[in-house]
C-alpha cells in the first residue's frame, strides 16, 4: 500500500494529493499532525532516508525550535524531537512497497508509478 505522509493544509501535499487522485494511484494519506507519527518509523526513515535529507532546517518549525535542541541535533536525540514536531519533516514523503521519495515533482512521480 502506498501512503502519503504530510500535512492536509501544506500546498505541496496537496499536488502531490492532487495528482495521485488525477492518475488513479490507491493510496493512503497519513496526516502528521492529526495521525501522529510512530518512534519506530521514524527510525527508520532516518536509517533509509537519511537525518539530513528528513528533516526540512528551512521550515517554520525548525526556526522555532530552541537554540541548544538545533545546536545539539543528530541522530541521538532526533526521533523524539521529530516525533514531538513531526511538521519537521520535509513533505510531503511518499512510502511505496519499494522507496521512499521526498517531495513532490509531478515528473518524479510519474517515473515511480509508470
Amino acid at each position: 500500500m502506498t501512503t502519503l505522509y504530510g500535512i492536509k493544509n501544506c500546498d505541496t501535499v496537496k499536488k502531490a494529493r492532487d495528482w495521485l487522485a488525477k492518475n488513479n494511484v490507491d493510496y493512503r494519506f497519513h496526516d502528521f499532525r492529526v495521525d501522529g507519527l510512530d518512534k519506530d518509523q521514524v527510525k527508520n526513515w532516518i536509517t533509509e532516508i537519511g537525518l539530513e535529507k528528513l528533516v526540512n532546517k528551512r521550515s517554520t518549525t525548525w526556526k522555532e525550535l530552541d537554540e541548544s535542541v538545533k545546536t545539539n541535533f543528530d541522530e541521538k536525540n532526533a526521533v523524539a524531537v521529530i516525533v514531538e514536531n513531526p511538521t519537521l519533516i520535509k513533505r510531503p514523503l511518499l512510502e511505496t512497497a519499494l522507496q521512499k521519495h521526498l517531495g513532490f515533482k509531478d515528473t518524479e512521480y510519474a517515473k515511480i508509478f509508470n
